[in-house]
């Protein structure tokens, strides 16, 4: 009995110390981070004085409500009932995570590893986080479609990419999908693995649509998150004394964000700055205020949430939430 239990013994330490270390993790990168970034946080809390606070109040509140909106369509991607407090936190700390890493991959990271310690398969998981991802990009796109048709002269959207970038873009974009065909075609057990998880996530999707609560929650929530992003940004336009019509800094928004989605850097810190002035200058604003406007955003939405949100994973972490 000795002999079986002596090997586990430094199993268990080394999986302590491992989750000790992914505690401190997310504190280390946050101060990396603030460090890397620490010109573009005194210029964002310097304009954050000179603002009009009751429109900031309605700022953090739009903040707020788009981790509820998040929480409703992970809910939404599957059919078992997930723990709805600790779904919340999830949501919270994966905010977090999907600043620290690049864009996407924190986020999904924490929730595919909640989905599983849930009871969740990791093939279902994984079938329910793409169908996340899917609704939440067909959300965001209709929006902005929508938004164009009602307001076709809102916003320049050439002026969202560098001059002679199109082509190269389409290029590489023809590029991936040739070489993705060609593995597909080629290597047999890709083609089984891809073949495999479609399978699952039909099945998945099928399943969540089969109940209406869940249905709407998926929906309803994919279409709240980018919502409540775009209605945050026109909060800080309006207490910045920003001169573009609300309607047009939701467009400039979610063009913006459409166009740097593909762009791996930390939660887009850089590329989501630069894209959403570039959008609020295309709809008509001054540079100075649009400036001003796009880093006291960004302060409320990422800076100001991200210290509590990586406390928040790191106790997740250390409570085996996730």
């Amino acid at each position: 009995m000795t002999a079986v239990q002596l090997p586990e013994l430094p199993r268990r330490a080394t999986v302590r110390r491992l989750r000790q270390i992914l505690c401190l993790l997310p504190l280390l990168l946050v101060t990396v981070v603030a460090v890397e970034h620490r010109s573009v946080l005194a210029e964002g809390f310097g304009h954050l004085q000179n603002a009009r606070w009751p429109w900031l109040a309605v700022a953090v509140c739009a903040t707020c409500l788009t981790w509820v909106a998040a929480a409703c369509t992970r809910q939404g991607a599957v059919v078992e009932s997930l723990p709805k407090r600790r779904l919340l936190a999830t949501q919270f700390a994966a905010g977090a995570a999907n600043h620290l890493l690049p864009t996407g991959l924190g986020a999904s990271a924490v929730n595919l590893r909640f989905m599983t310690v849930c009871g969740l398969p990791l093939a279902r998981s994984s079938a329910a986080l793409a169908l996340y991802l899917l609704a939440e990009s067909i959300g965001r796109l209709g929006m902005l479609a929508v938004l164009l048709v009602a307001f076709p002269d809102a916003l320049r959207l050439g002026a969202l990419l560098p001059e002679g970038a199109v082509g190269p873009l389409v290029l590489a974009v023809v590029a991936a999908l040739t070489v993705a065909a060609g593995v597909l075609a080629c290597v047999r057990r890709v083609r089984r693995a891809v073949s495999s998880f479609l399978r699952t996530a039909l099945g998945e999707a099928r399943s969540v649509h089969t109940r209406p609560a869940r249905a709407l929650a998926l929906w309803g929530g994919s279409l709240a998150f980018p919502l409540l992003q775009a209605a945050g940004l026109v909060a800080v336009g309006q207490a910045m004394g920003l001169p573009v019509p609300p309607a047009h800094m939701a467009l400039a928004y979610l063009a913006a964000t459409v166009a740097v989605a593909l762009v791996p850097t930390p939660g887009g810190v850089g590329s989501v700055e630069a894209a959403l002035i570039v959008a609020l200058v295309a709809a008509g604003g001054p540079v100075a205020v649009a400036t001003a406007v796009v880093l006291a955003y960004r302060i409320i939405t990422v800076w100001l949430p991200l210290l509590p949100g990586a406390l928040t994973l790191a106790a997740l972490v250390r409570l085996k939430v996730i």
